[in-house]
């Protein structure tokens, strides 16, 4: 019973392998093939089948006509395919090459399209991102009454979302590592302040206003006493944006009790840098030699 099953399943194999053999598609790859047959596939959806024959047939057009609505076609069944960065490529090198074509427009925004599709979850690096939307505003400023300028414009806030998430994760990693590491805590205020000036209306500022006085504070604490003065200014600073941004955080009580904390510091390293300033000048004093008076 076991051996028929196994015969049926060659026998099976077989005829499908000759079967695909004789079939049209593969009649055309072997004897060549025109621009209509990869049409007729590319009309039915067909966009492997249509992107093969046109790949073929393409060489062959070069000076032709058909060259041109081939090379576009071709181009639209990598992307139907979600081969993204192939059809970026197809369709940069479709409007470089027919820059007068009733379709450069279109070629060029599916380019920009593409390589929107294929950008990377936030959490990667970001390269491919900045690619794309540069390519987004380059359609947008070249052709600023176009149909497609309104999803350009929907695409580059998509991924300005994207930069601006992986921005604010940057700075909540440092933080969260802040404990194992010191320069993790400078790293933190750093990325949070370069996070505010990149992207000052982001919903995220108000978490990251108070995770930088958190963070500067606790960087204080830990720095050298001859340090710490500057640092905790920086926290009063700090704390002041917050306020002055934020006036109803929840987080603004607890940053009011950093504020206050440091306020007292740097109190206590003003006094203690007046006790060392007064201890050094009776140094001096004592160490200065007595003059001399002649007698008369």
């Amino acid at each position: 019973m076991q051996q028929r099953r196994i015969v049926g399943f060659f026998c099976g194999l077989v005829l499908a392998v000759l079967f695909s053999a004789c079939s049209p598609f593969s009649k055309l790859q072997k004897h060549g093939t025109d621009d209509k047959a990869a049409l007729e596939y590319y009309k039915k959806g067909d966009w492997y089948k249509a992107g093969v024959l046109f790949e073929e047939l393409i060489p062959r057009l070069r000076g032709s006509s058909e060259q041109e609505m081939s090379q576009f076609y071709y181009a639209y069944t990598q992307y139907h395919q979600q081969l993204y960065a192939v059809s970026a490529t197809l369709f940069k090198k479709f409007y470089e090459t027919f820059a007068r074509s009733d379709y450069a427009q279109e070629s060029m925004y599916m380019y920009a399209l593409s390589l929107y599709k294929d950008t990377p979850k936030y959490n990667l690096d970001q390269s491919n991102t900045l690619v794309a939307m540069a390519s987004l505003q380059d359609f947008v400023n070249a052709y600023p009454e176009s149909k497609y300028r309104d999803d350009c414009t929907k695409m580059i806030g998509d991924l300005r979302k994207k930069l601006e998430t992986k921005a604010y994760e940057r700075a909540k990693l440092y933080y969260k590592t802040s404990s194992f590491n010191i320069s993790s805590l400078k790293s933190s205020v750093v990325a949070i302040n370069n996070f505010q000036k990149e992207f000052p209306d982001s919903e995220f500022n108000e978490e990251l206003a108070y995770l930088k006085v958190d963070a500067q504070f606790q960087y204080a604490q830990n720095s050298m006493e001859t340090k710490q003065k500057e640092r905790y200014k920086d926290v009063l600073t700090y704390h002041q944006e917050l306020t002055d941004k934020f006036p109803k955080s929840a987080n603004l009580r607890q940053s009011e009790k950093m504020f206050e904390t440091s306020q007292k510091e740097i109190e206590r390293l003003d006094k203690l840098e007046k006790e060392i300033k007064e201890l050094q000048q009776k140094q001096n004093d004592a160490n200065r030699p007595a003059k001399v008076t002649s007698a008369n």
